[in-house]
């Protein structure tokens, strides 16, 4: 499956002079060992993998010297071949699960830059056993995989003209031809039932059956609870699914605010805060803070205390919270579809950089999403259908005056009074 995060993986190999080590982050099952081993084999002569959490051999050299030569020595002995600076990609995978081979990258980066070494890890490993680790600071580069944007959905469809269409009206704010709005609206909808998550992906383009989905979820999510379980004490366990599961219902509620008495009666953050936070580190889900005031600089401003958490992927979402597909499909005015399509964009937001967060005016308003894109404020309403009708907006924009809003919705491209109408299946281009 083609990548965006592809070209700057090649930009990270053809840096010279300060190339670190790359680690590589993601959630289980986003494709960061497929996405890895790709790479080598497009990019080098040959690619040396380790999956340190498997191999014990390999790991456990990684408890005496960790000098890089030594390793790369070692290395060509369990591999039978040389290892070559610049030619040879190193893939360390599972990193988590050893603490000196995280610890060595340092060494590769001070003592040997001439080898490419790329370490893979899921989220939830890392920052569990990260007091553990001398962490090498400033010694790696750093990228986070995630899940299939639309756009990375249709190029795995075959359908990279449409792409091009999209982002080309995007760009002058036409409007689609409207074959092509409708073709890319039910694309939009399918997307919301798969996700992006690559098994999922690979299933759907495989068969062109939803139905054959959510057994591929299931088996997802079955991994997520079976992290859950190795990585925490059994008692931390109960809470973190508790929190997670409790997602569907929070997102149910007018106000999607996280309440902490949804997932347990009496609830509260010194009892949950550190479940949400495991399920944010390791890439489960997205936090979307309050913002207190929609000024530069926005994250300044940001209500630590108030907060969502959307899926990190909607397809996963749709499957756990047991909407009918032919709700989805048909475009029915189902009022949970409303949360959908809000998990959605946060989606696409976060996978193109931008922190996600959200503002409320006392109880008479409250914004989906409030961006910062350069020293522009930007407010952004997410509507489920064509209907478009809101207050909020109109009273974010007469308190801040931003230099422009933006507003999802099934309708087409179109720009009046400061105020971009996008469809939802554009969101990859913001």
């Amino acid at each position: 499956m083609r990548r965006k995060i592809e070209s700057r993986l090649v930009e990270w190999k053809n840096l010279r002079a300060d190339r670190r080590p790359l680690l590589l982050y993601g959630a289980r099952q986003v494709g960061k060992t497929y996405i890895l081993d790709d790479f080598g084999e497009k990019n080098y002569q040959n690619t040396v993998y380790v999956n340190l959490e498997t191999n014990l051999a390999v790991a456990n050299y990684f408890d005496d010297d960790i000098s890089p030569h030594r390793i790369i020595r070692y290395l060509e002995t369990v591999v039978n071949a040389e290892i070559l600076p610049g030619e040879t990609l190193i893939v360390f995978d599972e990193i988590q699960s050893c603490e000196r081979a995280m610890t060595s990258l340092k060494y590769f980066c001070e003592n040997a830059p001439e080898y490419h070494v790329a370490a893979a890890g899921s989220l939830l490993g890392v920052a569990l056993k990260r007091e553990r680790f001398s962490f090498p600071v400033g010694k790696v580069e750093s990228m986070t995989l995630y899940p299939l944007d639309f756009e990375e959905f249709l190029w795995a469809l075959g359908e990279e003209r449409l792409s091009s269409e999209i982002r080309a009206c995007f760009s002058d704010m036409s409007p689609m031809p409207d074959a092509l709005h409708r073709k890319a609206i039910e694309y939009y909808r399918i997307y919301l039932i798969v996700g992006g998550m690559p098994a999922c992906v690979s299933a759907y383009e495989r068969h062109k059956k939803t139905i054959l989905v959510p057994n591929v979820q299931n088996e997802i999510l079955s991994n997520y609870v079976g992290d859950m379980a190795k990585y925490t004490e059994p008692s931390e366990v109960v809470k973190i699914r508790a929190c997670f599961d409790s997602i569907p219902a929070q997102l149910a509620k007018e106000n999607h605010k996280f309440q902490y008495k949804v997932v347990q009666k009496g609830g509260s953050a010194s009892l949950f805060g550190a479940s949400i936070d495991w399920l944010i580190q390791a890439g489960i889900v997205l936090k979307c803070h309050r913002l207190e005031h929609a000024v530069i600089p926005i994250p300044v401003y940001e209500d630590l205390s108030s907060f969502k958490l959307y899926m990190g992927d909607v397809g996963l979402l749709a499957m756990k919270s047991s909407v009918p597909q032919q709700t989805i499909l048909g475009g029915d005015s189902n009022q949970f579809m409303g949360a959908v399509t809000e998990n959605y964009i946060a989606q696409a937001l976060v996978s193109n950089g931008h922190p996600i967060m959200y503002w409320t005016s006392g109880n008479t308003a409250e914004l989906d999403f409030v961006l910062q894109m350069g020293t522009d404020i930007v407010g952004v309403e997410v509507k489920k259908g064509m209907k478009t009708h809101s207050r909020s907006l109109g009273v974010f924009a007469s308190k801040y005056h931003p230099a422009y809003c933006i507003r999802f919705s099934e309708k087409n491209f179109g720009k009046e009074d400061g105020l971009l109408s996008i469809p939802h299946y554009a969101a990859f281009c913001l």
